[in-house]
């Protein structure tokens, strides 16, 4: 029988923790990486490295299991972006923006920052699938399994009951994150799976996995057919009786998360009901109009997200009955807020740090654009300053030029907010920002949001401010981007926001490929 391995795991500056694997030391650098993140419970994306005795024990990268024996000391290297927290006591952008929690007056650049416990009991899906421990009996057989397949490389074909026990353990960890599950994510599962337990490995099969796959998917389905007998509100949506009499289908729009949010829609909180939640709504339409209140609102607010959350996905009313029923929704403070509920990301922070990273590489691929697309990004690079709003805003606008759409469409400059050419203009909107100047050229008097013919948001800073509130708003409201502007939000989705990035239109991964060069 191998003898078990054992490693010292440095977790932090002050935290390290034994690790022992009773199989022996692991083949591959990615086995070792899914038992570290399952023994030490590690949520983050991470990698490794080992104290090399050849360089006086200074850690270097771990590329290759040959480079450490038993016994050996691992580092764990968070590489997922650590965006500042909310908790923390304040943060200063250049722009003199708040970043995510901020004054209830929207046009205040006054810093506010405070924390915001979400209701999720959900986590965002992880970079690497963390296989569970199973139950005792599975254990024990895939153990003995193990063993054979080290000595004479034997595959273990699963009794229906040990399968039936892998399956269930998978299916609880990813309902942990999700119940709808992408081709992809199935694949990450069921690879995660066999890396852990190579034993489990096919015969026959391509990948070594792609039974395991089937029977998750039908696995899940049936899961999400007891959810739904038991009331969970994210799989009764898509309940028959919630569709259109005349497209009473199954397959027709089927509302799941699709942007990367993680509690699309909660269940209520414990202890509350419909009726509790609604009496908290109402006391939150007077709280609106007192001075000095700001948490009151985040409290209730916060109490009542699955109540908006299911009113917004099982009902799509539109802007002016939210705006109705839920006037604090509106304040950038709470845009930031709902949104962090839904992504378990900050929004204003992250989207302007993230514009800010990433404005050199842009501003070459820019330059490097051919075309009638090249020749407006030189004209708007011509009018660029240091400034760092004005910097922003025309990256902000360079997107939309080199995804092929119209800046235009995003924002729209007006003299006049009174003149009755540019109230029709506003009605007609569907989406957009609106930029009032006094004159061509000066700077803005006021910068807000349209959505639906309806001025949402208003006396913003600045047009970058302006479009990190609008993105969250398409998800506080479960919007759909707009045709016009789809690669352009897709691009700030995935690239600048780096939320659910794994499958990319050919646009967006052309600018990304280039992004990297």
């Amino acid at each position: 029988m191998t003898a078990q391995a054992i490693f010292r795991v440095i977790l932090g500056p002050d935290s390290s923790q034994r690790v022992m694997i009773s199989a022996g030391l692991p083949s591959t650098v990615a086995e070792l990486e899914t038992e570290i993140k399952t023994q030490c419970k590690i949520l983050e994306p991470f990698r490794l490295q080992f104290m090399d005795t050849l360089f006086g024990n200074e850690f270097v990268n771990l590329t290759s299991m040959e480079e450490i024996q038993d016994k050996a000391t691992i580092k764990v290297i968070y590489t997922s972006y650590q965006p500042q927290d909310q908790g923390e006591d304040s943060l200063s952008i250049a722009s003199g923006s708040a970043p995510d929690d901020t004054s209830y007056s929207s046009g205040d650049s006054t810093i506010i920052v405070s924390s915001s416990e979400s209701t999720s009991s959900r986590s965002s899906w992880p970079d690497l699938f963390c296989v569970p421990r199973f139950t005792y009996d599975a254990e024990i057989k895939l153990e003995k399994a193990h063993v054979a397949f080290k000595e004479n490389g034997m595959l273990l074909i699963p009794d229906p009951k040990l399968k039936s026990d892998i399956l269930e353990g998978l299916i609880q960890e990813i309902v942990k994150h999700t119940v709808y599950l992408t081709d992809s994510k199935f694949d990450q599962v069921a690879e995660a799976l066999i890396l852990r337990h190579p034993c489990l490995k096919e015969k026959g099969s391509p990948s070594g996995y792609a039974g395991w796959k089937m029977s998750l998917k039908y696995k899940l389905s049936n899961y999400r057919t007891h959810l739904r007998k038991v009331g969970c509100p994210e799989v009764c949506v898509n309940s028959l009786k919630h569709k259109p009499a005349e497209k009473c289908s199954p397959a027709f729009d089927v509302k799941r998360p699709k942007r990367g949010e993680v509690d699309y829609c909660p269940s209520f909180p414990l202890g509350e009901s419909e009726q509790s939640l609604e009496k908290m709504r109402v006391e939150l339409l007077s709280d609106v109009k007192k001075r000095n209140n700001r948490e009151t609102i985040k409290k209730k607010m916060d109490a009542t997200f699955a109540l908006r959350r299911q009113e917004i996905v099982y009902d799509d009313p539109m802007i002016s009955d939210v705006q109705e029923r839920w006037p604090a929704l509106f304040y950038t403070a709470e845009i930031n807020a709902e949104f962090k509920r839904i992504t378990t990301m900050p929004l204003q922070s992250r989207f302007l740090s993230q514009l800010d990273f990433l404005s050199e590489s842009l501003l070459r691929v820019f330059a490097k654009r051919s075309g009638e697309p090249g020749k407006k990004l030189k004209n708007l690079a011509a009018t660029m300053t240091d400034d760092t709003d004005a910097l922003r805003e025309s990256l902000i606008k360079g997107l939309c030029i080199y995804l092929n759409e119209s800046p235009d469409v995003l924002v729209q400059e007006y003299m006049d907010m009174a003149e009755a050419a540019t109230l029709s203009a506003i009605e007609k909107t569907t989406v957009g920002i609106y930029v009032t100047r006094e004159m061509p050229g000066s700077d803005s008097s006021d910068v807000g949001i349209i959505i639906e013919g309806v001025v949402v948001l208003q006396d913003l800073d600045n047009v970058a401010l302006a479009a990190a509130m609008l993105f969250g708003l398409f998800y506080c409201l479960n919007m759909r981007y707009p045709s016009q502007l789809r690669f352009t939000f897709e691009v700030i989705q995935k690239l600048v926001m780096e939320l659910d990035a794994t499958w990319l239109s050919r646009k967006a991964q052309n600018l990304k490929t280039k992004l990297l060069l």
